[in-house]
């Protein structure tokens, strides 16, 4: 193969590499394995995170956070979900809700940080999407509209990489094997450092440019 067939060739797979972390939507199939325990915990009358998955028949379970109080699942239950990069889709609850799904973000990474608890980062979630979730007694007990007031002016003003790492699983209508539509989920995935990635797409245009002069010569 000619050394200007071969460059063109490595040039798109380095730039694949380097924008692996910019993806888009992809459907995944996911079973709902239960809770870490089987009733209500630390005061809330409601089991909040973590909810288990398996994603695509894994035996590793996947822990997520709910962030839709008023819909429901049950144990054994699967459907299909998207799975986007955090502020790269339209969520569940729409466009019109934008800056609170950017809060529900930082809540669930100050959860994971360890800033807030796990019922904190639950309630305040499901308060930001519903009032039903708000009008409950321990919403309140627990402090979590002051929460969703101090993150949602935090998330008007906080930068993307902010987000980073973040996915929500989004349910797609119909696809679920029990009632109606199934609960939307946040996770976190670690991904690459941007100098990481730039130090990839570096050596992979090296290793281009290597190439390309061997072959010249020959």
């Amino acid at each position: 193969m000619r050394a200007s067939r071969i460059f063109p060739i490595l040039f798109v797979a380095m730039m694949a590499l380097v924008l692996a972390n910019t993806a888009v939507a992809n459907s995944v199939t996911m079973t709902y394995e239960g809770h870490q325990g089987v009733g209500p915990q630390g005061g809330s009358p409601y089991i909040g995170y973590p909810y288990y998955f398996s994603i695509n028949g894994s035996s590793t379970f996947t822990p997520l956070m709910c962030d839709s109080f008023d819909n429901n699942i049950r144990v054994g239950e699967t459907w299909q979900a998207t799975v986007t990069p955090f502020l790269a889709g339209i969520g569940l609850f729409g466009p019109t809700t934008s800056l609170d799904y950017r809060a529900a973000g930082l809540i669930f990474k100050s959860m994971l940080a360890g800033t807030l608890t796990s019922n904190q980062a639950q309630w305040a979630i499901w308060g930001l999407f519903s009032s039903n979730a708000r009008s409950q007694s321990y919403f309140t007990t627990i402090g979590a509209g002051l929460i969703d007031s101090t993150y949602l002016g935090l998330a008007a003003y906080a930068p993307k990489s902010d987000y980073a790492g973040l996915f929500l699983y989004t349910p797609i209508a119909g696809t679920q094997s029990w009632g109606s539509m199934p609960q939307e989920f946040i996770g976190y995935s670690a991904v690459p450092e941007p100098a990481s990635l730039t130090l990839l797409g570096t050596g992979l245009l090296g290793l281009a440019g290597a190439v390309r002069r061997k072959l010249a010569k020959s």
